[in-house]
């Protein structure tokens, strides 16, 4: 059994869809503080989507005053392929401690090199990707890390939801039907294809501002 509490905390339209409608950032956070995370967890298509200058600016430093977690949680990219590239700009945000990369035996060479150069600390994890389940306890081994968030797109929750690693989903419901099939899911489904059906148990159900509904799942784990 895994040391490792993880969250998937995402916010989604009515049918499923993780972009194509406003996000109310200002409840996503403060619903995911509320998780008290050791860690957030992200893939690099989330990072690479995301404006990170290396100019952080004032606002940034005041907002994260609001979140606690920031002061000590880490921001563990899963990142095999090397694309990554603004690390240093990662290292200056104040919305986490420290930010670690999250490799495997395929990474590049040249990129490993990179990040020693800028001074990020590395997880090699896994062969031809990043094994999640060694991650998270290298994480757990090295950092303390106890809680973890997930702040990502569809591929890698489907992907920790396939290994069997996520005990529990919060979902912000917003009033939107997207209806773009060309937009981003809560999961991938070519990653959960052939998974069997994986049952939740609801355990809280919170209306929110502007329609905005909160429910949060329990993952009934296989025995």
């Amino acid at each position: 059994m895994s040391k490792v509490h993880v969250v998937i905390h995402i916010q989604t339209s009515v049918d499923a869809k993780v972009s194509g409608f406003e996000i109310d950032m200002g409840t996503f956070y403060q619903l995911a503080e509320t998780f008290e995370p050791d860690a957030i967890i992200s893939g690099a298509d989330t990072i690479l989507n995301g404006e990170m200058d290396e100019e952080v600016p004032d606002w940034s430093y005041e907002v994260a005053k609001n979140f606690p977690s920031c002061s000590r949680s880490i921001m563990a990219i899963v990142d095999s392929q090397g694309r990554v590239h603004n690390w240093r700009s990662l290292k200056k945000q104040p919305f986490w401690k420290m930010p670690v990369a999250l490799c495997s035996e395929s990474t590049p060479k040249e990129h490993l090199e990179y990040l020693s150069k800028e001074g990020v600390e590395t997880v090699i994890a896994g062969k031809d990707k990043v094994d999640l389940r060694k991650a998270l306890g290298v994480l757990h081994a090295r950092y303390g890390v106890r809680r973890v968030r997930v702040d990502s797109g569809g591929t890698l929750s489907a992907a920790l939801i396939k290994e069997g690693l996520v005990n529990e989903i919060s979902l912000i419901l917003s009033p939107f039907i997207v209806g773009d099939l060309s937009t981003t899911s809560l999961v991938n489904p070519k990653v959960l294809e052939s998974t069997r059906c994986i049952a939740l148990k609801l355990k809280h159900v919170e209306e929110l501002d502007d329609g905005l509904v909160w429910l949060k799942y329990d993952v009934i784990k296989k025995r």
